[in-house]
């Protein structure tokens, strides 16, 4: 895109209005002020692009497979194992990423910190994609997804944690749409929807808090249905619930900071000059954020094997385990966050969030799979799960490009207030 923009000074479209006068129709607007073969050009010569046409050739053939013959024949799913990559990377390890949403809105919106305005929007839509793609996962795990409202609306179960966790997604799936709607909006020219959205802005994030800490919560809590198979250093009941909301803190935050440090390097073309100008001051700021909430999560689980009185497991083989995902996950990042942010070393910062979110990934992983039936065997992932798994995120990955390469996420509309 930057031999494209600096041949031609109509882009990137930032306005409904053409340097001559004119007005960019939508379908303009979508190929990016592009012609037709400008456009296909850009396409071909990105090598991003033909890793991900290579992960889909197998990819689709393979979610093909799953639906047709069943999941058992692209997974080693068993009543031992029900939980896989699926569940385990894309619902639980993705949630917690995507806790960014709220916790921008809430700095943002309630707390009046507009000196985080600029990575808002990218916050709430890293929130939205999050959560939608994480429903994805689970109706590739589950299959039936015309089914997906029974368990709502049919098959009721008020007193399931799994019932609690449906319709606490559903709800705040809504409230992420209007919440980014306004950036759409702007886009298409519609003020009247944005002037709405924007009247209800309080309501809308009080939900959304309200709605991401129960269901944060809540899927820690589902753990709670299988409380013997679960290592008990992964398992707490009494703080199983805490632990997950914890940890969602930091890793929303940290997903906020690699996802801006990914816009500010690969495309600051689309960055206009308050995103690129305020990035790393708002980096810092997540930064210290993050320190505080990983010292609180990691004093709470020290509560937690503390309350349950797990100390024997510490000197075990598990307990090493854990104690390298503490080490690793927790203290490390968190004395990296504590320095960088005090010595103003934004690349320490950033380095931090990127050990943050895979360590995250990391823990949900151990809870959900690898520290699952500890006591009998463990299961290997057969590979067709994997390359699943790695599709329908390189189908986030595409999705979540698209909407920033065009809608004003990382610049500002002009024109229109």
């Amino acid at each position: 895109m930057h031999t494209f923009i600096n041949n031609k000074q109509e882009i990137p479209v930032v306005s409904h209005l053409k340097p001559d006068g004119g007005v960019w129709t939508v379908k303009e607007k979508l190929w990016l002020g592009l012609s037709r073969e400008d456009y296909k050009a850009q396409f071909l010569r990105n090598p991003v692009n033909w890793v991900l046409i290579f992960i889909f050739a197998i990819g689709v053939p393979l979610l093909i497979q799953r639906y047709l013959f069943g999941l058992d024949t692209v997974t080693h799913a068993s009543n031992d194992y029900p939980w896989g990559l699926f569940l385990g990377f894309g619902l639980f390890g993705m949630v917690p990423l995507s806790a960014s949403g709220f916790l921008l809105g809430t700095t943002v919106e309630i707390f009046g910190r507009k000196d985080f305005a600029p990575i808002e929007r990218l916050a709430l839509l890293n929130g939205l994609l999050g959560y939608f793609f994480a429903v994805v996962y689970l109706l590739v795990d589950l299959g039936m997804p015309w089914r997906l409202y029974y368990p709502m609306f049919i098959s009721l179960g008020p007193a399931a944690v799994l019932f609690l966790v449906a319709w606490h997604v559903a709800t705040y799936l809504s409230v992420q749409i209007a919440e980014v709607s306004s950036a759409y909006f702007e886009w298409v020219g519609w003020l009247k929807g944005k002037r709405f959205v924007k009247s209800i802005t309080i309501g809308l994030t009080i939900a959304g808090i309200i709605l991401s800490t129960l269901h944060q919560g809540a899927l820690g809590a589902l753990f709670t249905y299988a409380p013997t198979k679960v290592h008990p250093l992964w398992f707490s009941a009494n703080f199983q619930w805490i632990h997950f909301f914890c940890s969602a803190i930091f890793a929303g935050l940290s997903m906020v900071i690699c996802s801006a440090t990914l816009c500010k390097h690969f495309m600051i073309w689309r960055c206009d000059r308050r995103f690129l100008d305020n990035v790393d001051r708002c980096t810092l700021g997540l930064g210290k954020g993050c320190a505080y909430a990983l010292i609180t999560y990691l004093v709470i689980k020290l509560v937690g094997v503390a309350h349950d009185q797990d100390w024997a497991y510490l000197l075990t083989g598990w307990g090493q385990y854990f104690l390298l995902e503490m080490a690793v996950a927790v203290v490390l990042p968190m004395i990296l966050f504590a320095y960088g942010v005090k010595h103003r070393r934004v690349a320490m910062v950033r380095f931090a969030a990127l050990i943050s979110v895979l360590g995250i990934v990391w823990n949900r992983l151990n809870t959900s799979m690898i520290c699952f039936n500890w006591q009998l065997y463990q299961e290997i992932p057969h590979w067709k799960e994997v390359w699943i798994t790695i599709t329908i995120f390189a189908l986030y990955f595409i999705v979540y490009r698209f909407i920033l390469y065009r809608l004003p996420i990382l610049y500002e509309w002009r024109g229109e207030k």
